[in-house]
């Protein structure tokens, strides 16, 4: 064994930082500098490698594809900031209303349909919670049923293209995005089909769990809720197709179809006359920071993957990975299993730049198809991110609830929801059909 311990090390004292509440980018950048110096001092690490960093900074940058992140950023930015969401769940909680389960129904379709739009969680869920959860508790909704329906249904903007976990994924993992968007769509669809036909089952064995919408709060009628429905449901509907289609269609890349939505979301704003200076500027400046922060972390990640390699640790982790017992099946669920485990504790983001490095030479030594392998780690996100205790969409949700909904009635209502992200994820792992088929058609 030569320096691969030293990489062990490298690795264990970066994620002992990582718990400790470090920044990400920050542990990545400081325990390459301390096992860089380290290796420099036991000759496991050259000098002349440290000016390979540069190159591969440039290199990076220099990827058209990475333009699309702040793009994609901007459209949801400004659905959300401009009250367009708002209108939307509003809309269709009243086409839905009548039937039982109506208004959590309507909440799993707008989250959908929001996902496909603006690939924001964050702003989804804390919408969506301020909106329809006081009138779900007010109509006596289950507490489980009505923040379950919320988080899982918000957390499709990870999974549902335009998604920024799949334009990072498709860097860390060399695919095209654009075909990791047509891969997603049919397994997104079908977290979304599950979520919608759990909602209605619940809602038809146990009618109190989820009443319809009282008549009183349904007066819109006849072509007023006509008119209100095109207005509200259109609009969103077009900005999917032209960013998707575009794409799908072969007409543009992903980074033009994200300056097409971009344009999109302002013109929809200006349509509804919320187009404001405070707007654009205070969309830019939420761009600004966490196209800022993902840039930060693939530029430290990078340093760190450099000396990781250096030290050996990329080749041993490979042979490691390629030599489990059960071959390709193993790895998949060792793969499986470390994702998820993470994706308790840390963002996305963070989870492509730590694991992706160390999971895609192993897949690509053994054969797999990098992107139904992307396509099962966003899948694998999309459970993690909703799983108690520490999931994200349950804090996000918790931050707007209201008192009456206590942390305990979010914790439970979410374990249903990932009962069936789990069952949707066996089926991809197990029928790969499901996201090379659409990618297959789109390839031509």
């Amino acid at each position: 064994m030569g320096y691969e311990w030293l990489a062990i090390a490298m690795f264990v004292g970066f994620f002992f930082l990582l718990i400790s509440g470090y920044p990400v980018a920050f542990s990545f950048a400081g325990t390459a500098i301390v096992f860089g110096l380290i290796g420099l001092a036991l000759d496991a690490v050259k000098i002349d490698l440290l000016r390979l960093l540069p190159n591969r900074w440039f290199g990076t940058m220099s990827d058209f594809t990475l333009l699309a992140i702040p793009f994609f950023i901007y459209l949801g930015s400004v659905l959300e900031k401009s009250g367009l969401a708002e209108e939307l769940l509003e809309t269709v909680g009243i086409l839905l209303g009548p039937l039982r389960g109506g208004i959590a129904l309507a909440v799993v379709v707008v989250g959908t349909l929001l996902a496909a739009t603006t690939g924001v969680v964050a702003a989804t869920i804390i919408a969506m919670g301020l909106i329809s959860l006081p009138i779900m508790v007010r109509l006596g909704y289950d507490r489980g049923l009505a923040t379950g329906a919320i988080t899982s249904s918000g957390t499709l903007a990870q999974m549902i293209p335009p998604s920024l976990v799949l334009v990072v994924l498709s860097d860390q993992i060399g695919v095209s995005v654009g075909d990791l968007f047509a891969g997603a769509l049919i397994p997104g669809l079908m977290l979304a089909g599950s979520y919608a036909l759990y909602c209605v089952v619940i809602a038809y064995l146990k009618p109190e769990l989820a009443p319809p919408l009282p008549l009183e709060m349904r007066q819109i009628r006849g072509w007023a809720l006509f008119m209100k429905s095109l207005k509200a449901l259109v609009p969103p509907i077009a900005l999917i197709f032209a960013v998707l289609g575009s794409i799908f269609f072969g007409l543009a890349t992903p980074t033009e179809a994200g300056s097409v939505g971009a344009v999109g979301a302002i013109l929809l704003a200006w349509a509804n006359k919320r187009l404001n200076w405070k707007l654009l500027a205070d969309s830019a400046l939420s761009t600004a920071r966490t196209s800022t922060l993902v840039i930060m972390i693939l530029f430290c990640s990078t340093f760190f993957s450099l000396i990781f390699e250096a030290l050996g640790g990329t080749k041993f982790v490979t042979e490691i990975l390629t030599g489990l017992p059960g071959g390709i099946m193993a790895f998949i669920i060792v793969s499986n299993i470390v994702v998820f485990l993470l994706g308790i504790f840390l963002e996305f983001v963070e989870i492509c730049f730590i694991v992706m490095p160390l999971f895609v030479p192993a897949a690509n030594a053994l054969g797999i198809d990098m992107i139904w392998f992307g396509i099962m780690m966003a899948v694998n996100l999309q459970t993690a991110f909703i799983s108690p205790p520490v999931g994200f969409s349950l804090f996000y949700l918790q931050s707007v609830a209201p008192k009456e909904v206590e942390t305990a009635d979010i914790h439970k209502g979410a374990l249903p929801f990932m009962a069936l992200q789990i069952v949707v994820l066996i089926l991809v792992i197990l029928f790969p059909g499901t996201v090379t088929w659409l990618v297959e058609r789109v390839q031509g």
